[in-house]
Protein backbone atom coordinates (compact mmCIF):
# COMPACT_ATOMS: atom_id res chain seq x y z
CA UNK A 1 0.00 0.00 0.00
CA UNK A 2 1.11 3.55 -0.77
CA UNK A 3 1.37 5.24 2.64
CA UNK A 4 0.91 8.67 1.05
CA UNK A 5 -2.64 7.77 -0.10
CA UNK A 6 -5.21 5.09 0.65
CA UNK A 7 -4.45 3.31 -2.64
CA UNK A 8 -2.88 -0.07 -3.18
CA UNK A 9 -0.49 -0.82 -5.99
CA UNK A 10 -2.25 -2.02 -9.14
CA UNK A 11 -0.86 -5.50 -8.52
CA UNK A 12 -2.20 -5.60 -4.95
CA UNK A 13 -5.57 -4.19 -5.97
CA UNK A 14 -5.81 -6.74 -8.77
CA UNK A 15 -5.26 -9.56 -6.25
CA UNK A 16 -7.91 -8.10 -3.95
CA UNK A 17 -10.40 -7.90 -6.83
CA UNK A 18 -9.60 -11.49 -7.76
CA UNK A 19 -10.44 -12.66 -4.25
CA UNK A 20 -13.65 -10.61 -4.28
CA UNK A 21 -14.54 -12.08 -7.67
CA UNK A 22 -13.99 -15.59 -6.31
CA UNK A 23 -16.32 -14.88 -3.38
CA UNK A 24 -19.04 -13.58 -5.71
CA UNK A 25 -18.72 -16.48 -8.15
CA UNK A 26 -18.88 -18.98 -5.28
CA UNK A 27 -22.27 -17.54 -4.30
CA UNK A 28 -23.65 -18.20 -7.76
CA UNK A 29 -22.07 -21.65 -7.99
CA UNK A 30 -24.07 -22.73 -4.94
CA UNK A 31 -27.38 -20.96 -5.55
CA UNK A 32 -29.40 -24.11 -4.86
CA UNK A 33 -27.74 -24.49 -1.48
CA UNK A 34 -28.46 -20.98 -0.22
CA UNK A 35 -30.71 -21.25 2.80
CA UNK A 36 -33.55 -18.83 3.27
CA UNK A 37 -32.30 -17.84 6.71
CA UNK A 38 -28.94 -18.41 8.39
CA UNK A 39 -29.58 -19.11 12.03
CA UNK A 40 -27.44 -17.28 14.56
CA UNK A 41 -28.57 -15.60 17.73
CA UNK A 42 -28.48 -11.82 18.01
CA UNK A 43 -25.92 -12.15 20.78
CA UNK A 44 -23.65 -14.27 18.60
CA UNK A 45 -23.82 -11.93 15.61
CA UNK A 46 -23.17 -8.94 17.86
CA UNK A 47 -20.10 -10.67 19.30
CA UNK A 48 -18.55 -11.01 15.83
CA UNK A 49 -18.27 -7.23 15.58
CA UNK A 50 -17.60 -6.37 19.21
CA UNK A 51 -14.19 -4.70 18.97
CA UNK A 52 -12.65 -1.31 19.73
CA UNK A 53 -11.97 1.22 17.00
CA UNK A 54 -9.19 -0.22 14.79
CA UNK A 55 -6.16 2.07 14.89
CA UNK A 56 -3.85 -0.05 12.70
CA UNK A 57 -4.98 -1.46 9.37
CA UNK A 58 -5.63 -5.18 8.87
CA UNK A 59 -4.24 -7.25 6.03
CA UNK A 60 -6.79 -6.94 3.21
CA UNK A 61 -6.84 -10.65 2.42
CA UNK A 62 -7.46 -11.66 6.03
CA UNK A 63 -10.15 -8.97 6.13
CA UNK A 64 -11.84 -10.51 3.10
CA UNK A 65 -11.68 -13.91 4.80
CA UNK A 66 -13.40 -12.35 7.80
CA UNK A 67 -16.02 -10.76 5.55
CA UNK A 68 -16.67 -14.11 3.89
CA UNK A 69 -17.25 -15.84 7.23
CA UNK A 70 -19.13 -13.16 9.12
CA UNK A 71 -21.00 -11.36 6.33
CA UNK A 72 -21.17 -13.34 3.08
CA UNK A 73 -21.79 -16.78 4.58
CA UNK A 74 -24.23 -15.54 7.21
CA UNK A 75 -26.29 -13.31 4.91
CA UNK A 76 -30.03 -13.83 4.69
CA UNK A 77 -30.73 -15.74 1.49
CA UNK A 78 -32.16 -12.91 -0.63
CA UNK A 79 -30.08 -14.11 -3.58
CA UNK A 80 -31.40 -17.66 -3.61
CA UNK A 81 -34.59 -19.55 -4.32
CA UNK A 82 -35.79 -20.04 -0.76
CA UNK A 83 -36.60 -16.46 0.22
CA UNK A 84 -40.34 -15.79 0.51
CA UNK A 85 -40.27 -13.22 3.32
CA UNK A 86 -41.07 -9.65 2.36
CA UNK A 87 -40.51 -8.60 -1.26
CA UNK A 88 -36.94 -9.57 -2.13
CA UNK A 89 -36.09 -9.84 -5.81
CA UNK A 90 -32.62 -11.40 -5.58
CA UNK A 91 -30.96 -8.70 -7.68
CA UNK A 92 -29.16 -9.42 -10.95
CA UNK A 93 -25.57 -9.92 -12.00
CA UNK A 94 -25.26 -6.94 -14.33
CA UNK A 95 -26.30 -4.66 -11.47
CA UNK A 96 -23.60 -6.21 -9.30
CA UNK A 97 -21.07 -5.16 -11.93
CA UNK A 98 -22.72 -1.73 -12.22
CA UNK A 99 -22.44 -1.13 -8.47
CA UNK A 100 -18.70 -1.82 -8.58
CA UNK A 101 -18.19 0.49 -11.55
CA UNK A 102 -20.36 3.17 -9.94
CA UNK A 103 -18.39 3.06 -6.70
CA UNK A 104 -15.17 3.35 -8.66
CA UNK A 105 -16.04 6.57 -10.49
CA UNK A 106 -17.82 7.87 -7.35
CA UNK A 107 -20.16 10.39 -8.97
CA UNK A 108 -22.34 12.81 -7.00
CA UNK A 109 -25.44 12.94 -9.17
CA UNK A 110 -26.62 16.33 -7.93
CA UNK A 111 -25.30 18.88 -10.48
CA UNK A 112 -24.89 18.23 -14.18
CA UNK A 113 -21.22 19.22 -14.29
CA UNK A 114 -20.44 16.87 -11.38
CA UNK A 115 -21.93 13.85 -13.16
CA UNK A 116 -22.79 14.62 -16.79
CA UNK A 117 -23.25 11.03 -18.00
CA UNK A 118 -25.03 9.90 -14.83
CA UNK A 119 -27.41 12.87 -14.96
CA UNK A 120 -28.39 12.08 -18.53
CA UNK A 121 -28.70 8.39 -17.66
CA UNK A 122 -31.09 9.15 -14.79
CA UNK A 123 -33.19 11.38 -17.06
CA UNK A 124 -33.33 8.53 -19.57
CA UNK A 125 -34.24 5.91 -16.95
CA UNK A 126 -37.09 8.13 -15.76
CA UNK A 127 -38.33 8.32 -19.36
CA UNK A 128 -38.03 4.53 -19.65
CA UNK A 129 -39.89 4.03 -16.37
CA UNK A 130 -42.76 6.17 -17.63
CA UNK A 131 -42.82 4.14 -20.86
CA UNK A 132 -42.83 0.86 -18.93
CA UNK A 133 -46.08 1.74 -17.18
CA UNK A 134 -47.63 3.86 -19.98
CA UNK A 135 -47.32 7.09 -18.00
CA UNK A 136 -46.83 10.43 -19.73
CA UNK A 137 -43.61 10.69 -21.80
CA UNK A 138 -43.21 14.21 -20.36
CA UNK A 139 -42.77 12.80 -16.84
CA UNK A 140 -40.20 14.14 -14.43
CA UNK A 141 -38.94 12.28 -11.41
CA UNK A 142 -36.03 11.07 -9.35
CA UNK A 143 -34.34 7.91 -8.20
CA UNK A 144 -34.78 7.44 -4.45
CA UNK A 145 -33.97 4.81 -1.82
CA UNK A 146 -37.08 2.68 -2.29
CA UNK A 147 -40.86 2.57 -2.27
CA UNK A 148 -41.25 4.30 1.08
CA UNK A 149 -39.18 7.30 0.00
CA UNK A 150 -40.92 7.33 -3.39
CA UNK A 151 -44.28 7.61 -1.62
CA UNK A 152 -42.95 10.29 0.72
CA UNK A 153 -41.64 12.20 -2.30
CA UNK A 154 -44.94 11.87 -4.15
CA UNK A 155 -46.91 13.15 -1.16
CA UNK A 156 -44.39 15.97 -0.58
CA UNK A 157 -44.86 17.10 -4.17
CA UNK A 158 -48.63 16.78 -3.75
CA UNK A 159 -48.61 18.98 -0.65
CA UNK A 160 -46.35 21.66 -2.10
CA UNK A 161 -48.05 21.87 -5.50
CA UNK A 162 -51.65 21.45 -4.32
CA UNK A 163 -51.24 24.21 -1.74
CA UNK A 164 -48.97 26.43 -3.81
CA UNK A 165 -51.63 29.16 -3.72
CA UNK A 166 -51.11 29.35 0.05
CA UNK A 167 -47.31 29.69 -0.39
CA UNK A 168 -46.96 26.61 1.81
CA UNK A 169 -43.20 26.34 1.19
CA UNK A 170 -42.68 29.58 3.13
CA UNK A 171 -45.72 29.69 5.42
CA UNK A 172 -45.97 26.03 6.31
CA UNK A 173 -49.30 24.55 7.41
CA UNK A 174 -50.07 27.26 9.97
CA UNK A 175 -53.57 28.67 9.69
CA UNK A 176 -54.83 26.08 7.22
CA UNK A 177 -57.82 23.96 8.17
CA UNK A 178 -57.10 20.20 8.26
CA UNK A 179 -56.81 18.60 4.84
CA UNK A 180 -57.64 14.94 4.41
CA UNK A 181 -55.85 12.05 2.74
CA UNK A 182 -57.66 8.84 1.76
CA UNK A 183 -56.38 5.31 1.21
CA UNK A 184 -57.54 1.75 1.79
CA UNK A 185 -56.90 -0.21 4.96
CA UNK A 186 -54.46 -2.33 2.93
CA UNK A 187 -52.19 0.61 2.04
CA UNK A 188 -48.53 0.37 3.11
CA UNK A 189 -47.68 1.95 6.46
CA UNK A 190 -45.14 4.29 4.84
CA UNK A 191 -48.17 6.46 4.04
CA UNK A 192 -48.80 6.96 7.76
CA UNK A 193 -45.11 7.72 8.30
CA UNK A 194 -45.08 10.16 5.40
CA UNK A 195 -48.01 12.15 6.74
CA UNK A 196 -46.31 12.39 10.11
CA UNK A 197 -43.12 13.67 8.48
CA UNK A 198 -45.02 16.16 6.32
CA UNK A 199 -46.79 17.72 9.27
CA UNK A 200 -50.20 16.66 7.98
CA UNK A 201 -50.65 14.12 10.76
CA UNK A 202 -52.18 10.65 10.72
CA UNK A 203 -55.43 11.95 12.24
CA UNK A 204 -56.05 13.37 8.78
CA UNK A 205 -55.58 9.97 7.09
CA UNK A 206 -58.77 8.05 6.37
CA UNK A 207 -58.26 4.30 6.03
CA UNK A 208 -61.21 3.23 3.89
CA UNK A 209 -62.76 -0.24 4.13
CA UNK A 210 -62.00 -2.76 1.39
CA UNK A 211 -64.10 -5.04 -0.76
CA UNK A 212 -63.94 -8.82 -0.53
CA UNK A 213 -60.96 -8.79 -2.93
CA UNK A 214 -59.17 -6.32 -0.60
CA UNK A 215 -59.38 -3.42 -3.06
CA UNK A 216 -60.62 -0.06 -1.80
CA UNK A 217 -64.38 0.32 -1.52
CA UNK A 218 -64.93 3.37 -3.71
CA UNK A 219 -68.52 3.90 -2.50
CA UNK A 220 -67.28 4.04 1.10
CA UNK A 221 -64.52 6.39 -0.03
CA UNK A 222 -66.89 8.85 -1.64
CA UNK A 223 -69.23 8.71 1.35
CA UNK A 224 -66.31 9.57 3.66
CA UNK A 225 -65.27 12.47 1.43
CA UNK A 226 -68.79 13.89 1.52
CA UNK A 227 -68.88 13.50 5.30
CA UNK A 228 -65.57 15.34 5.67
CA UNK A 229 -66.71 18.18 3.40
CA UNK A 230 -69.89 18.53 5.46
CA UNK A 231 -67.71 18.73 8.59
CA UNK A 232 -65.73 21.64 7.13
CA UNK A 233 -62.63 19.57 6.27
CA UNK A 234 -60.67 19.81 3.02
CA UNK A 235 -60.23 16.68 0.85
CA UNK A 236 -56.65 16.82 -0.42
CA UNK A 237 -55.32 13.53 -1.77
CA UNK A 238 -56.51 10.03 -2.60
CA UNK A 239 -53.98 7.19 -2.78
CA UNK A 240 -54.55 4.20 -5.02
CA UNK A 241 -52.76 0.88 -4.70
CA UNK A 242 -51.25 -0.58 -7.86
CA UNK A 243 -50.75 -3.84 -5.97
CA UNK A 244 -50.97 -3.92 -2.18
CA UNK A 245 -48.02 -5.34 -0.29
CA UNK A 246 -50.23 -7.77 1.65
CA UNK A 247 -51.97 -9.51 -1.23
CA UNK A 248 -51.17 -7.71 -4.48
CA UNK A 249 -54.68 -6.24 -4.75
CA UNK A 250 -54.98 -3.58 -7.47
CA UNK A 251 -57.47 -0.83 -6.69
CA UNK A 252 -59.94 0.45 -9.29
CA UNK A 253 -57.60 3.21 -10.42
CA UNK A 254 -59.93 4.68 -13.02
CA UNK A 255 -62.72 5.17 -10.50
CA UNK A 256 -60.25 6.68 -8.03
CA UNK A 257 -59.07 9.07 -10.75
CA UNK A 258 -62.70 10.04 -11.39
CA UNK A 259 -63.26 10.70 -7.68
CA UNK A 260 -60.06 12.73 -7.43
CA UNK A 261 -61.13 14.78 -10.43
CA UNK A 262 -64.67 15.26 -9.10
CA UNK A 263 -63.49 16.59 -5.75
CA UNK A 264 -60.44 18.39 -7.17
CA UNK A 265 -57.97 16.21 -5.24
CA UNK A 266 -54.43 15.07 -5.95
CA UNK A 267 -54.27 11.45 -7.17
CA UNK A 268 -51.20 9.54 -5.99
CA UNK A 269 -50.55 5.88 -6.82
CA UNK A 270 -48.44 3.57 -4.70
CA UNK A 271 -46.99 1.25 -7.30
CA UNK A 272 -43.94 0.30 -5.22
CA UNK A 273 -44.83 -3.38 -5.12
CA UNK A 274 -46.86 -3.95 -8.26
CA UNK A 275 -46.58 -0.88 -10.49
CA UNK A 276 -44.33 -2.54 -13.05
CA UNK A 277 -46.97 -5.23 -13.51
CA UNK A 278 -48.69 -2.60 -15.65
CA UNK A 279 -46.13 -3.42 -18.35
CA UNK A 280 -47.58 -6.92 -18.87
CA UNK A 281 -50.17 -7.35 -21.64
CA UNK A 282 -51.91 -9.94 -19.45
CA UNK A 283 -52.54 -7.35 -16.73
CA UNK A 284 -52.78 -4.08 -18.66
CA UNK A 285 -56.51 -3.65 -18.13
CA UNK A 286 -56.14 -4.04 -14.35
CA UNK A 287 -54.03 -0.87 -14.28
CA UNK A 288 -56.38 1.31 -16.33
CA UNK A 289 -56.30 4.78 -14.80
CA UNK A 290 -52.67 4.67 -13.70
CA UNK A 291 -51.81 7.09 -16.50
CA UNK A 292 -54.16 9.65 -14.88
CA UNK A 293 -52.19 9.82 -11.62
CA UNK A 294 -50.57 13.08 -10.56
CA UNK A 295 -47.71 11.13 -8.99
CA UNK A 296 -46.58 7.50 -8.96
CA UNK A 297 -44.22 5.62 -6.62
CA UNK A 298 -42.22 2.70 -8.04
CA UNK A 299 -39.65 0.39 -6.49
CA UNK A 300 -36.97 -1.01 -8.77
CA UNK A 301 -35.45 -3.41 -6.23
CA UNK A 302 -38.65 -5.37 -6.64
CA UNK A 303 -39.74 -6.10 -10.22
CA UNK A 304 -36.76 -4.65 -12.00
CA UNK A 305 -34.68 -7.13 -10.00
CA UNK A 306 -32.22 -4.51 -8.74
CA UNK A 307 -30.02 -4.87 -5.64
CA UNK A 308 -30.91 -2.55 -2.79
CA UNK A 309 -31.52 0.29 -2.86
CA UNK A 310 -33.46 2.03 -5.61
CA UNK A 311 -36.97 3.41 -5.94
CA UNK A 312 -38.45 5.97 -8.30
CA UNK A 313 -41.00 8.77 -8.08
CA UNK A 314 -42.73 10.03 -11.23
CA UNK A 315 -44.83 13.16 -11.75
CA UNK A 316 -46.39 14.77 -14.81
CA UNK A 317 -43.48 17.11 -15.61
CA UNK A 318 -40.03 18.28 -14.54
CA UNK A 319 -41.46 21.70 -13.69
CA UNK A 320 -43.52 20.12 -10.92
CA UNK A 321 -40.35 18.66 -9.40
CA UNK A 322 -38.57 22.02 -9.56
CA UNK A 323 -41.53 23.94 -8.13
CA UNK A 324 -41.49 21.57 -5.18
CA UNK A 325 -37.79 21.45 -4.36
CA UNK A 326 -35.93 24.42 -5.81
CA UNK A 327 -34.14 26.70 -3.35
CA UNK A 328 -31.59 29.23 -4.59
CA UNK A 329 -28.09 29.01 -3.11
CA UNK A 330 -24.98 30.97 -4.13
CA UNK A 331 -22.75 27.92 -3.92
CA UNK A 332 -25.02 26.03 -6.36
CA UNK A 333 -25.48 28.85 -8.88
CA UNK A 334 -25.48 27.81 -12.53
CA UNK A 335 -26.12 31.08 -14.37
CA UNK A 336 -22.51 31.30 -15.59
CA UNK A 337 -22.67 27.89 -17.28
CA UNK A 338 -23.07 27.60 -21.02
CA UNK A 339 -26.29 25.98 -22.26
CA UNK A 340 -27.73 26.42 -18.79
CA UNK A 341 -31.27 25.74 -19.99
CA UNK A 342 -30.28 22.38 -21.45
CA UNK A 343 -28.78 21.12 -18.22
CA UNK A 344 -30.99 19.46 -15.64
CA UNK A 345 -29.73 20.00 -12.11
CA UNK A 346 -31.06 17.26 -9.83
CA UNK A 347 -30.38 19.32 -6.69
CA UNK A 348 -33.03 21.74 -8.01
CA UNK A 349 -35.50 18.91 -8.59
CA UNK A 350 -35.13 16.82 -5.42
CA UNK A 351 -34.33 17.17 -1.73
CA UNK A 352 -30.90 15.52 -1.64
CA UNK A 353 -27.72 17.37 -2.47
CA UNK A 354 -25.48 14.34 -2.09
CA UNK A 355 -26.89 11.42 -4.06
CA UNK A 356 -25.30 8.48 -5.78
CA UNK A 357 -26.18 7.56 -9.35
CA UNK A 358 -28.72 4.82 -8.61
CA UNK A 359 -30.10 4.88 -12.15
CA UNK A 360 -26.84 3.54 -13.58
CA UNK A 361 -27.53 -0.08 -12.58
CA UNK A 362 -31.05 0.13 -14.03
CA UNK A 363 -29.68 1.57 -17.25
CA UNK A 364 -27.10 -1.22 -17.54
CA UNK A 365 -29.65 -3.91 -16.64
CA UNK A 366 -32.26 -2.81 -19.16
CA UNK A 367 -29.64 -2.49 -21.90
CA UNK A 368 -28.05 -5.87 -21.05
CA UNK A 369 -31.22 -7.95 -20.70
CA UNK A 370 -33.77 -5.93 -22.65
CA UNK A 371 -37.07 -5.02 -21.05
CA UNK A 372 -38.86 -7.84 -22.88
CA UNK A 373 -36.80 -10.37 -20.96
CA UNK A 374 -37.48 -8.60 -17.67
CA UNK A 375 -41.20 -8.72 -18.46
CA UNK A 376 -40.87 -12.48 -19.00
CA UNK A 377 -39.37 -12.81 -15.52
CA UNK A 378 -42.23 -10.77 -14.00
CA UNK A 379 -44.74 -13.02 -15.75
CA UNK A 380 -42.85 -16.09 -14.53
CA UNK A 381 -43.11 -14.87 -10.93
CA UNK A 382 -46.87 -14.50 -11.36
CA UNK A 383 -47.14 -17.94 -12.99
CA UNK A 384 -45.19 -19.51 -10.11
CA UNK A 385 -47.51 -17.80 -7.64
CA UNK A 386 -50.46 -19.35 -9.45
CA UNK A 387 -48.66 -22.69 -9.24
CA UNK A 388 -48.32 -22.23 -5.47
CA UNK A 389 -52.01 -21.32 -5.26
CA UNK A 390 -52.87 -24.44 -7.25
CA UNK A 391 -50.81 -26.71 -4.97
CA UNK A 392 -52.30 -25.16 -1.84
CA UNK A 393 -55.85 -25.38 -3.19
CA UNK A 394 -55.46 -29.02 -4.18
CA UNK A 395 -53.85 -30.07 -0.89
CA UNK A 396 -55.62 -31.45 2.18
CA UNK A 397 -53.25 -29.86 4.70
CA UNK A 398 -53.11 -26.23 3.49
CA UNK A 399 -55.84 -23.65 2.99
CA UNK A 400 -55.70 -20.65 0.66
CA UNK A 401 -56.50 -17.26 2.19
CA UNK A 402 -55.94 -14.80 -0.65
CA UNK A 403 -55.79 -14.88 -4.40
CA UNK A 404 -54.48 -11.93 -6.40
CA UNK A 405 -53.23 -11.02 -9.84
CA UNK A 406 -49.65 -10.45 -8.74
CA UNK A 407 -46.93 -12.50 -7.07
CA UNK A 408 -47.96 -12.87 -3.43
CA UNK A 409 -50.11 -15.57 -1.87
CA UNK A 410 -51.46 -15.92 1.66
CA UNK A 411 -52.34 -19.31 3.11
CA UNK A 412 -52.30 -21.38 6.29
CA UNK A 413 -51.01 -24.81 7.18
CA UNK A 414 -53.68 -26.80 8.97
CA UNK A 415 -52.44 -30.39 8.88
CA UNK A 416 -55.34 -32.51 10.05
CA UNK A 417 -56.71 -29.81 12.38
CA UNK A 418 -60.25 -28.48 12.01
CA UNK A 419 -60.48 -26.03 14.90
CA UNK A 420 -59.78 -22.48 13.68
CA UNK A 421 -58.07 -21.36 16.89
CA UNK A 422 -55.81 -24.41 16.90
CA UNK A 423 -54.86 -23.74 13.26
CA UNK A 424 -53.99 -20.14 14.16
CA UNK A 425 -51.79 -21.25 17.05
CA UNK A 426 -50.05 -23.79 14.82
CA UNK A 427 -49.22 -21.15 12.21
CA UNK A 428 -48.02 -18.72 14.86
CA UNK A 429 -45.64 -21.40 16.11
CA UNK A 430 -44.59 -22.21 12.56
CA UNK A 431 -43.05 -18.80 11.82
CA UNK A 432 -40.26 -18.93 14.45
CA UNK A 433 -39.83 -22.66 13.87
CA UNK A 434 -39.25 -22.13 10.14
CA UNK A 435 -36.80 -19.33 10.89
CA UNK A 436 -34.90 -21.58 13.28
CA UNK A 437 -34.88 -24.34 10.66
CA UNK A 438 -33.54 -21.90 8.08
CA UNK A 439 -34.19 -23.86 4.90
CA UNK A 440 -36.86 -21.40 3.75
CA UNK A 441 -37.62 -17.90 4.98
CA UNK A 442 -41.29 -16.89 5.08
CA UNK A 443 -43.15 -14.39 7.24
CA UNK A 444 -46.73 -13.73 8.26
CA UNK A 445 -49.39 -11.07 8.02
CA UNK A 446 -53.02 -10.59 9.00
CA UNK A 447 -55.94 -10.57 6.59
CA UNK A 448 -59.19 -9.31 8.07
CA UNK A 449 -57.67 -9.97 11.49
CA UNK A 450 -56.71 -13.56 10.68
CA UNK A 451 -53.09 -14.74 11.05
CA UNK A 452 -51.74 -16.18 7.78
CA UNK A 453 -48.48 -17.15 6.10
CA UNK A 454 -47.46 -14.79 3.30
CA UNK A 455 -45.27 -15.95 0.42
CA UNK A 456 -43.75 -13.32 -1.87
CA UNK A 457 -42.48 -14.72 -5.15
CA UNK A 458 -40.42 -11.98 -6.75
CA UNK A 459 -37.20 -13.66 -7.78
CA UNK A 460 -36.22 -14.59 -11.33
CA UNK A 461 -34.33 -17.64 -10.02
CA UNK A 462 -37.33 -19.48 -8.58
CA UNK A 463 -38.74 -22.60 -10.23
CA UNK A 464 -41.68 -24.95 -9.71
CA UNK A 465 -39.30 -27.19 -7.74
CA UNK A 466 -38.52 -24.38 -5.30
CA UNK A 467 -42.28 -23.80 -4.81
CA UNK A 468 -42.75 -27.49 -4.04
CA UNK A 469 -39.76 -27.35 -1.69
CA UNK A 470 -41.40 -24.49 0.22
CA UNK A 471 -44.55 -26.49 0.97
CA UNK A 472 -42.62 -29.68 1.73
CA UNK A 473 -40.40 -27.80 4.18
CA UNK A 474 -43.40 -26.27 5.95
CA UNK A 475 -44.91 -29.75 6.26
CA UNK A 476 -41.68 -31.16 7.65
CA UNK A 477 -41.17 -28.39 10.21
CA UNK A 478 -44.83 -28.53 11.26
CA UNK A 479 -44.61 -32.29 11.83
CA UNK A 480 -41.98 -31.66 14.53
CA UNK A 481 -44.00 -29.10 16.49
Amino acid sequence: MNNKTLDFSNEEFSQILEQVSSMVLAKYEHLDDIKGFNVSSQEEVESWFDEPLPRIGQNSFSLLDEVKTKVFDSATGNLGKNMYAYVMSGGNQISTVAELLLSTVNQNNTKWHLAPAMTEIEKRVIKWAAEMIDYTPEAGGAMVSGGSEANLAGLTIARNIFFKKFDIKRNGLFGLKPFMVYCSKETHNCTDKSLSLLGIGTNQLRHIDTNADLTINTEALEKQIETDIASGLMPFCVIGNAGTVNTGAIDDLNTLADIAQKYKMWFHIDGAYGGLGASLPSLKQKYAGLERADSVALDFHKWLYQPFEIGCVLVKSWNIMRDTYYKEADYLATELQENINARLEFNEHYFQLSRNAKAFKVWMSVKAYGFNRIQEMIQKDIDLTNYLIKLVSESNDFELKSKADLAVACFRYKGDLTDNEAITVLNQRLIPALEADGRVFITSTKLNGEFVLRACIINHRKTEKSIEYLLDTIRDVASKL
